[in-house]
């Protein structure tokens, strides 16, 4: 019998690749550091010290390093939502689903 509280409907890689978070402050765009822990089409888990909720909206950026591409650096735009946060190591873990993402040109 199967686990029926996963909620999983795309396979996991677990990879810790960096990532910026964006948001939009008073004076801005902020921009905070976050490392994955894991990734899916769908979704991902990272820590950050950048303060969010369940439920808000995000965006981030995420960098495929050229050992997993074969080619270069490779930046994705993602926008999606905060699903989870746990206290964790100081910081805060987060999982979060992918609602939309796009590839960004490479710097000339």
């Amino acid at each position: 019998m199967g686990n029926e509280s996963e909620r999983r409907a795309s396979r996991r890689f677990t990879m810790s690749l960096p990532l910026t978070l964006r948001s939009e402050g008073p004076e801005g765009v902020v921009e905070r550091l976050g490392q994955t822990r894991d990734v899916s089409f769908r979704g991902l888990y990272f820590t950050t010290d950048a303060l969010y909720e369940a439920g808000s909206k995000i965006e981030f950026i995420l960098t495929l390093p050229k050992e997993i591409t074969q080619a270069g650096d490779v930046n994705i735009r993602c926008r999606g939502q905060v699903v989870r946060v746990e206290p964790r190591n100081g910081g805060r873990g987060i999982a979060a689903k992918i609602e939309r993402y796009e590839f960004l040109p490479q710097p000339a």
